[in-house]
């Protein structure tokens, strides 16, 4: 099993004030018990990267990279897919629709993932099935 994993998730694992750290966390643990492929892309990365810098401090992103990353399967994402990314920003006319999503969107289309370890609303919108749910409004 393979499941997606959003910076949201990331942030709300790594910030133990975060309203939603409990339940990311025994979502967490459910994954890790079932020896589920934790997956994501270097955009999910590096946007993680520069929210937990300027919310938590270098600290956390230090336990992120050394704690986290490792055990993830990072894709980088590609030419074709950031353009349709690009395309599908675009067309949808959101503001609140990230980029970042949207590669999310499409890596997971791409491989066929069903899942998402994530809080953003936009992927269940998207049709996909977010752990843990229900995801914040």
């Amino acid at each position: 099993m393979t499941i997606f994993v959003d910076t949201s998730a990331f942030h709300a694992f790594v910030d133990e004030d975060d309203a939603d750290h409990e339940a990311v966390s025994r979502a967490w643990d459910s994954l890790w018990q079932a020896g589920a492929t934790l997956l994501t892309t270097n955009y999910v990365v590096t946007e993680t990267i520069a929210l937990m810098q300027n919310r938590l401090g270098l600290a956390a992103v230090r336990a992120f990279v050394d704690g986290m990353i490792p055990v993830l399967r990072v894709e980088w994402v590609e030419p074709e897919s950031h353009e349709a990314a690009t395309e599908a920003l675009l067309a949808a006319n959101r503001r609140d629709l990230s980029l970042v999503d949207c590669i999310s969107f499409v890596t997971m289309r791409r491989l066929g993932l069903k899942q998402a370890w994530t809080l953003d609303p936009h992927f269940s919108e998207q049709g996909f099935e977010c752990l843990p749910a229900p995801v914040r409004p």
